[in-house]
């Protein structure tokens, strides 16, 4: 059989369904949607490792089921993934697209999501209404993803039609908090035909968002449905869309005093809302997202599997930011809170991406051993159309106290339009060696191809090049409980040099708009898993370097913040550490735990050699979660549960002359599951930060600036949902 892809269109995608359908002669498998808990398998769209139960897997991934995202009310990924220990902020500011860091490296918001297993921009606001699970595969392998960031990688997972046709799905959700948040949403789901040959699930959901923060109210909807098609027997076809809009003035954080000051500011009000002005407006983000998948089933058990995804995204960015002292250093506030605030506007921004994969896996003896196989082929391509220019007004200075000194001042320029067509080709191995051990054998080959021009026409940049990325790894069960595993993996980033070359302006380079050598991570670890009736543990170690990037000033102008420089390649970052998860059920008791200690230094820095040894910035050296929750024996459906996290040290300036000292928040929460004339529903109450805790949550350097954002204060959630 032979099956062709070329552009990106419907009616190619048309083309080639009929083509591979009349082409094979083989009926196609079914395979229903399987709900995946913390110990069961993994989608096959993810980890590459079909039909392998998680617990047997040479991999760290922690899965959040929908049961978790309802009762912790997670609208964003950053509410799920804040339950696992590796999982932390980086720059995540309300109002714009989440921000997070695993294992102490940020995740690339480009190419680090997936969506159906299908790459995806993550540069929006992506809603978790219509979401199943989510799913981290921590860690790089380059035969997971041909380009993302080592920490690891996020996928979603739409809900589903029910596969059953007697079991229908209307539920209803109301919900208040935090802050005074208002959320109204609808889930509904069945099966309908014949002979309940097809499926839908549609998801629909509009929040008035006015959160704790002062001054940041919005709003956002949601629609989406999903459907499949059982053709016959062995034959499925599925597709699914989502419509989001979202829009909501933004929020900046605050930052250092100085100059000379070497001490970290108490922590502030985080209600607060400092940058906000008159004229504000707020960011909006428009998406359109959609996947459709066709499964056949060949012969000998071989399963053929073709996936395409699509997504439009639009936005209005804009946001009035802090920028710093204007009569002393940039990169911090004045020492009495005096700040400079600006209005930066990107008016239309349109990111298309799209994505085609094709599968075939199935098992074949070679040399006397059981091969598990599977080869993929992906294209994909990322196309950012930007504005002529953006705008970046200087509005005044203000301070953290209040008030306004105005010193309007209008800027602009061009922005850069870019266009990335990716080709990957994929091959993994699974060998069985004995009963209880096997190897793991996978190849990934990346083609690059990247042309950038700015908006004003000039800096047109292209580049090729191909990589290719190993994967290997080794397992054994001593017994049916246990797993011992060890593994090494390469991963790919790409860098271009921003595309500044004006020597007049603050920040200029010799190589600007170049790319630079591709960054290859590579990632050693060691486990071992136990899975038991009502515990499961696992214990992981992890050693990352990944190249490391500098700017070498070359020449620096009369003006102190003018300087040109060429930005290269300057040593590597190493992440070493250790990851304990245990989740244990009890009589009454769910206790959930995950710890990491994180040991994150700069080495062998040719230009910045004052930060070798350095701990990054940004990064807490070690993470607490935990959780417990207890079904009450006296009122069926009632349970309670408190939740903690503590996040360590972290170090504020590039040298810790200034640290951010560890914090930890405690969360409670009831739910109550009760029926009443047949109508089952489900009530929760939810007090966050419940001692209302003042403390620093994160402090980030971004654009040569240094900021502290402050924690959530106290708040509660109330949410109702009816399961008619």
């Amino acid at each position: 059989m032979r099956c062709k892809f070329g552009a990106f269109t419907v009616s190619r995608l048309q083309s080639a369904i009929a083509l591979c359908v009349a082409s094979s002669s083989s009926l196609w498998a079914q395979h229903p949607p399987t709900e995946i808990t913390i110990t069961a398998e993994p989608p096959v769209w993810v980890s590459t490792f079909d039909g392998v139960p998680l617990q047997a897997l040479p991999i760290s991934v922690t899965t959040i089921n929908n049961a978790t995202l309802r009762d912790i009310g997670a609208q964003r990924v950053t509410d799920a993934l804040r339950l696992d220990a590796a999982v932390s902020d980086s720059y995540n500011l309300p109002a714009y697209w989440d921000k997070l860091s695993v294992r102490g490296f940020a995740l690339d918001n480009r190419h680090n999501y997936r969506r159906e297993g299908l790459p995806i921009s993550a540069e929006t606001i992506i809603p978790m209404d219509n979401k199943e699970r989510l799913e981290l595969l921590k860690g790089t392998s380059g035969i997971q993803s041909g380009t993302s960031s080592p920490g690891g990688l996020v996928n979603y997972v739409v809900k589903r039609a029910p596969s059953s046709a007697d079991r229908s799905i209307r539920n209803a959700t109301l919900s208040y908090g935090p802050g005074h948040n208002r959320l109204m949403a609808a889930d509904l789901g069945g099966r309908f035909g014949d002979s309940a040959d097809f499926g839908y699930r549609f998801n629909v959901a509009h929040e008035d968002l006015a959160p704790y923060i002062r001054d940041t109210k919005g709003h956002r909807d949601l629609v989406s449905l999903a459907m499949d098609w059982r053709i016959n027997g062995s034959n499925r076809l599925e597709w699914e869309f989502e419509q989001s809009h979202h829009e909501q003035i933004g929020v900046n954080f605050y930052s250092l005093l100085g100059p000379g000051v070497n001490t970290l500011p108490a922590p502030v009000d985080g209600t607060r809302n400092i940058t906000r002005q008159p004229n504000t407006q707020p960011g909006v983000f428009d998406g359109l997202t959609g996947t459709v998948s066709l499964k056949h089933q060949l012969e000998d058990g071989w399963i053929w599997n073709t996936q395409y995804g699509t997504q439009r995204l639009r936005a209005d960015d804009r946001l009035i930011y802090a920028s710093g002292c204007a009569t002393g250093p940039i990169d911090r506030f004045c020492t009495n809170g005096d700040f400079q605030i600006h209005d930066y506007r990107s008016e239309n921004e349109r990111r298309h991406s799209e994505a085609m994969q094709t599968d075939l896996r199935g098992q074949v003896w070679l040399g006397g051993l059981e091969h598990s196989m599977k080869l993929s082929l992906m294209r994909q391509r990322q196309i950012n159309q930007m504005p002529y220019a953006y705008t970046d007004n200087l509005v005044g200075t203000t301070n953290v106290n209040g008030g306004l000194t105005p010193t309007p001042n209008s800027s602009s320029a061009p922005l850069t339009n870019s266009s990335d067509y990716n080709t990957e080709i994929a091959l993994n191995d699974r060998l069985r060696l004995t009963e209880r051990t096997t190897a793991w054998l996978g190849l990934r080959h990346t083609q690059l191809n990247r042309q950038s021009i700015q908006t004003d026409g000039s800096a047109a940049k292209q580049e090729a090049r191909g990589i290719s990325t190993p994967w290997l790894a080794l397992s054994h069960q001593p017994t049916h409980s246990y797993t011992v595993y060890a593994s090494y993996g390469q991963g790919l980033e790409t860098e271009v040099v921003p595309n500044l070359n004006n020597p007049n302006t603050a920040l200029s380079y010799t190589n600007a708009g170049q790319p630079l050598p591709a960054l290859k991570s590579t990632q050693r670890e060691i486990g071992i898993k136990t899975q038991f009736a009502q515990t499961a543990w696992q214990v992981t170690w992890f050693d990352i370097t990944r190249p490391a990037t500098a700017d070498a000033p070359v020449v620096c102008n009369n003006i102190p913040t003018a300087c040109i420089y060429t930005r290269k390649i300057d040593g590597q970052n190493h992440h070493q550490g250790l990851e304990i998860s245990t989740q244990t059920k009890l009589t009454r008791w769910d206790l959930d735990a995950s710890a990491m200690r994180l040991d994150a230094k700069r080495e062998n820095a040719m230009v910045q050699t004052d930060l070798n040894g350095q701990h990054p910035i940004n990064v807490p050296k070690y993470i607490l979660r935990g959780m417990a929750q207890y079904h009450h024996p006296d009122i069926t459906g009632l349970r309670s549960g408190l939740r903690i996290s503590r996040e360590g040290e972290r170090n504020v300036t590039e040298h810790g002359e200034i640290v951010l000292p560890a914090w930890t928040t405690l969360d409670a929460t009831t739910h109550y599951d009760t029926t009443v004339n047949n109508v089952a529903s489900s009530w929760t109450l939810a007090v966050n930060n419940l001692a209302n805790k003042h403390y620093w949550r994160e402090s980030p350097k971004q654009y040569g600036q240094y900021f502290l954002y402050p924690g959530a204060p106290r708040t509660i959630r109330a949410t109702i949902q009816f399961r008619l």
